[in-house]
């Protein structure tokens, strides 16, 4: 566990000179924050309150550095499996920190969308709106703020294909604005990545679109989904990333080796999608990266292919 003093005087810190308010716990269980409903504790979870996040962010940020404290920022807990040991040093939550906002018309037309707002409750907010062109985000786990920092993909279509410009907090210079480069972002790659800086929001290019077809793409992808089994058991959506180079999605590959309803401890592949691990009711968090490191040998032994995890395994595994 991180130093408990170094914890508490980084909270006071923050209290007194940012003004936080909002929701903070020492030894707080990951299980009740991702998809997967694994993982132990975080030394000290934060959650800003939506009035304060930008300035409490870059104020926690900042202070960790000080203070020597890892920060982890967390946004739906949809592609991370948490160590059963848990989280050194401070978990930042950006569930509060959701809103979106509508601005011009024809081709200025945009929205700028804060990091701990929803996929779904996005495609919502345009569709009330009728703005059209990010239809493909429905039904997509997660927060905006992490699909921006995978570089999210679903329908051959990637976020940075709508992307103008992110906002961020925590990099030397305070809150900064960095436009859009084609050559910072790749396949489910961003150049937030490789940053400790934390998302605050991202416009996105939108156009004029009837609310009625909006919705009504929304619900068909809703329901794909579901169809595919995505919402039948905890866990983070596609475990690995496909590649081209191999000729197939990967979980064509994981079908075709017979690996579905491949189990390790409370983790299997489900039966019905090979690119899916899900906790059956008692996993933890060993045995799902057990289990994703057993199918990518399997795959790597059979067919001289290296798989590449989408999920994130964070925390404490020593």
């Amino acid at each position: 566990m991180a130093d408990t003093s170094a914890l508490r005087r980084l909270m006071e810190r923050i209290s007194c000179g940012a003004g936080f308010s909002g929701e903070f716990r020492f030894a707080e269980p990951m299980a009740s924050h991702t998809t997967f409903k694994v993982g132990g504790p975080a030394d000290l979870w934060v959650q800003p309150a939506l009035a304060c996040f930008p300035e409490c962010a870059g104020a926690l940020l900042a202070l960790a550095r000080e203070e020597g404290v890892p920060v982890f920022v967390l946004g739906g807990g949809a592609n991370v499996v948490v160590a059963d040991r848990g989280i050194r040093g401070v978990v930042l939550d950006t569930g509060a920190w959701t809103g979106c906002e509508f601005r011009g018309t024809g081709e200025d037309a945009a929205v700028t969308v804060r990091a701990g707002t929803s996929m779904d409750a996005l495609v919502d907010a345009a569709a009330g709106q009728g703005k059209g062109g990010l239809e493909f985000l429905a039904g997509m786990p997660g927060t905006l703020g992490g699909a921006v920092w995978m570089n999210a993909r679903c329908m051959e279509k990637s976020i940075s294909d709508v992307l103008i410009e992110t906002e961020i907090t925590g990099e030397p210079g305070g809150r900064l604005t960095l436009p859009y480069r084609e050559g910072d972002f790749s396949y489910k790659k961003s150049p937030f990545q490789n940053s400790k800086a934390v998302i605050l929001s991202a416009k996105f290019r939108v156009y004029r679109r009837e609310p009625e077809e909006i919705r009504r793409e929304a619900e068909k992808l809703r329901k794909d989904r579901e169809e595919k089994g995505h919402y039948c058991a905890p866990s983070a959506g596609s475990a690995f990333k496909n590649n081209r180079a191999f000729g197939k999605p990967s979980g064509k590959i994981i079908d075709e080796l017979g690996l579905r309803g491949f189990t390790i401890g409370g983790a299997a592949i489900a039966s019905w999608h090979g690119n899916l691990i899900i906790n059956t009711g008692n996993a933890a968090a060993r045995d799902i990266r057990a289990l994703a490191d057993a199918v990518k040998e399997k795959v790597r032994a059979s067919l001289g292919f290296a798989l590449e995890p989408e999920i994130l395994f964070v925390g404490d595994w020593d």
